[in-house]
């Protein structure tokens, strides 16, 4: 099993280092999603929180720079039967010159393939739309299409997000759909402890991929604590590795189910 996790490990890593048409992602909620969805009438509340070391330092495109800045985007989903959720987010910023702001909303409706299907692997698809303010982010106005495929083999767990981004309004709105892949692979050192890798980046629009500078690779050593089924932990610390991405990044996300 360790032989395998660092397979999967060294996978990630190809992955990282061979998709190199990525553009810069906001910061916000960064989490590689599992298929299951919240339990019918149950509520999750999460909190993220991202701190960015080294980040952007000046204005590009009319948004405010990263450096520095802190991010708490607080995340409200309610399970409304065995497969369906929806989840509400509330994007806010922290920091210096001008940049502490409530930022925007986005609404998540979910579907995910009952358990009684018996698919080998776990598979769901989540709809992401809303707005940001133009000083955040240019693009303000946002879809995002993500089909979330996932499997665990005793100890060891993978997750891929093969995410699509269309802009309605901004610099990207006439650019198409760009591709965003989300990997995640962990493995469980003791019932509570759960070690991995997580991926995340975003390309330009399909067959005009962005120069190389543009694009963003982002890889986090993170944590999973699962000491309590009612609460989820992870914490973890990113770099980032084209000249438009940010440097190095701090997350926590704390969520607690009702």
């Amino acid at each position: 099993m360790r032989r395998l996790l660092l397979n999967n490990l060294t996978l990630i890593f190809c992955l990282l280092i061979s998709i190199n048409k990525l553009k810069a992602q906001d910061n916000y909620e960064i989490q590689v999603y599992g298929s299951e969805t919240v339990e019918k009438g149950k509520t999750m509340l999460e909190l993220h929180s991202n701190f960015t070391l080294k980040g952007s330092q000046s204005v590009s495109n009319g948004e405010f720079p990263t450096n520095h800045v802190e991010h708490e985007t607080i995340e409200v989903t309610h399970g409304w039967t065995t497969w369906f959720e929806t989840g509400f987010y509330f994007f806010n910023s922290i920091g210096d010159g001008n940049r502490t702001a409530y930022v925007g909303s986005h609404i998540r409706p979910r579907i995910a393939a009952p358990e009684s299907w018996g698919w080998p692997v776990g598979v769901s698809i989540s709809t992401e739309f809303g707005f940001q303010k133009s000083a955040f982010s240019a693009n303000t106005s946002t879809l995002e299409i993500r089909p979330i495929i996932d499997k665990k083999w005793q100890k060891l767990y993978l997750s891929v997000n093969p995410t699509l981004e269309k802009s309605f309004k901004g610099p990207d709105q006439n650019r198409g759909f760009t591709f965003s892949p989300n990997v995640k692979s962990s493995y469980d050192i003791t019932k509570i402890i759960t070690l991995g890798l997580e991926y995340y980046g975003s390309t330009g629009p399909f067959f005009h991929y962005d120069p190389y500078r543009q694009q963003d690779h982002q890889l986090f050593l993170a944590t999973d604590l699962n000491f309590d089924p009612a609460w989820e932990f992870n914490a973890g610390v990113g770099y980032g590795f084209p000249q438009r991405s940010d440097k190095e990044i701090l997350k926590i996300i704390i969520g607690r189910r009702f």
